[in-house]
């Protein structure tokens, strides 16, 4: 085991004055402290080497390679690994060469403020990524502590409530936590003006109004929800499709034929992190997707121009696969030689020729061959009857 070389240290407000005495002691010790404007200031070392953050950010990794055989600090905000750079660091150092100092995060500062239990939160950082990657949070009740990117998120995220029909949920921003420019700023996003720091930490309580948009990241949203041409899989075959795909932590989809994006963005919003590659061959779909995946709060979905087998070249390989048009034998072949072991494969079919195909699959592979129908009631004259959707026929199976 290699003897840790590289102190990651977290600071807050009160610099100095608020480490633990061992985090206090390395920081003085050190022969070069690297961090952000605020960070270098905040440490009480003068004879140490001083270096900001490079740009572009990643470069950060190899300035600190070099920083080996060197009493070297990198100092962050709060804990390195709660939405910190000691993240990013650690996928590059190995962990047995660094040695962690975590001070309070905003999240814990933030809960103590608004005295809120952290257990009955949900914790998210938009600082350096779109904002409308909360968006799957707003529901009813629920309180949200986010770490903004800067003096208009809160005005933004203020603005994906009202719109939803969450005007009078309750905002406070909080900034400068723990030092002597603490302040806060309170309102309501129907209402919200407030001029706030750069640096801040966004405390939502969601109160929805009587037609507030209920959605939830279980599987199974409304289809009128998504934009589109009315080609895409509906509510009730979603759900099931995506039970079987199995959304997990970071896992990445392939969405072959993806449409309007309905499945790619149920995806992403069901497991944190989760990511989708949309292979789609029509410039109008790519559109729709690229809308719903913004208003749906998964801004980050990749949509491929083109069409399957070709498409696929380059894309990372999937735990998960969706084929939901463009079905072949070439094409559900490509996609389980690159399928990770254990990766989940779930194709739909609507017609009778592309049934036979799963058919076929189905007997050359084993999984599971299964047909979905579904009903839903319309009116008829004054009363009421079922009209039922397409059947669709699915087959699904998991790469051992």
């Amino acid at each position: 085991m290699s003897q840790p070389w590289l102190h990651i240290v977290g600071i807050g407000e009160d610099g100095m004055a608020g480490l633990a005495p061992a985090a206090r002691a390395i920081v003085e010790a050190a022969e070069v402290i690297l961090g952000g404007e605020r960070h270098l200031r905040l440490a009480g070392n003068d004879t140490a080497e001083r270096l900001a953050w490079p740009s572009p950010f990643d470069a950060m990794i190899e300035v600190i390679r070099g920083l080996r055989g060197r009493r070297a600090v990198v100092l962050v905000t709060g804990d390195p690994l709660w939405f910190s750079v000691g993240a990013r660091i650690v996928r590059a150092i190995p962990a047995d060469e660094i040695r962690f100092h975590p001070y309070l995060s905003a999240f814990q500062l933030a809960s103590a403020r608004m005295g809120w239990s952290m257990a009955d939160l949900e914790t998210l950082t938009v600082h350096g990524r779109p904002a409308e990657q909360m968006i799957p949070y707003i529901q009813p009740g629920q309180r949200l502590l986010i770490l903004t990117t800067g003096s208009e998120t809160p005005g933004r995220i203020a603005a994906f409530l009202t719109g939803r029909g969450y005007g009078h949920s309750r905002l406070s921003v909080l900034a400068a936590m723990g030092g002597p420019d603490e302040a806060r700023f309170d309102g309501r996003a129907e209402s919200w003006s407030a001029e706030v720091p750069e640096f801040n930490t966004l405390a939502v309580e969601c109160i929805a109004g009587p037609g507030a948009q209920i959605t939830s990241r279980v599987p199974g949203l409304a289809d009128a929800l998504f934009c589109g041409d009315g080609n895409m899989t509906k509510s009730e075959v979603r759900a099931v499709t995506l039970a079987r795909l199995m959304p997990m932590r970071g896992a990445v989809l392939w969405d072959i034929g993806a449409g309007c994006g309905s499945v790619s963005i149920e995806w992403m919003r069901a497991a944190p992190d989760a990511r989708a590659w949309a292979i789609e061959p029509r410039a109008d779909r790519r559109a729709f997707a690229a809308q719903n995946a913004r208003a749906l709060g998964t801004p980050r979905l990749e949509i491929v121009a083109g069409s399957a087998p070709e498409a696929l070249v380059g894309l990372p390989p999937p735990d998960a696969v969706f084929i939901g048009g463009g079905l072949s034998a070439e094409v559900a072949a490509r996609a389980l030689a690159a399928l990770k072991v254990n990766g989940r494969l779930v194709a739909n079919a609507v017609t009778i020729e592309s049934e036979a195909e799963l058919i076929a699959l189905h007997r050359a592979n084993g999984g599971e061959l299964s047909r979905i129908a579904v009903s839903r009631a319309e009116p008829i004259g004054a009363l009421s009857g079922w009209r039922p959707l397409m059947p669709v026929t699915q087959w699904s199976m998991v790469k051992r």
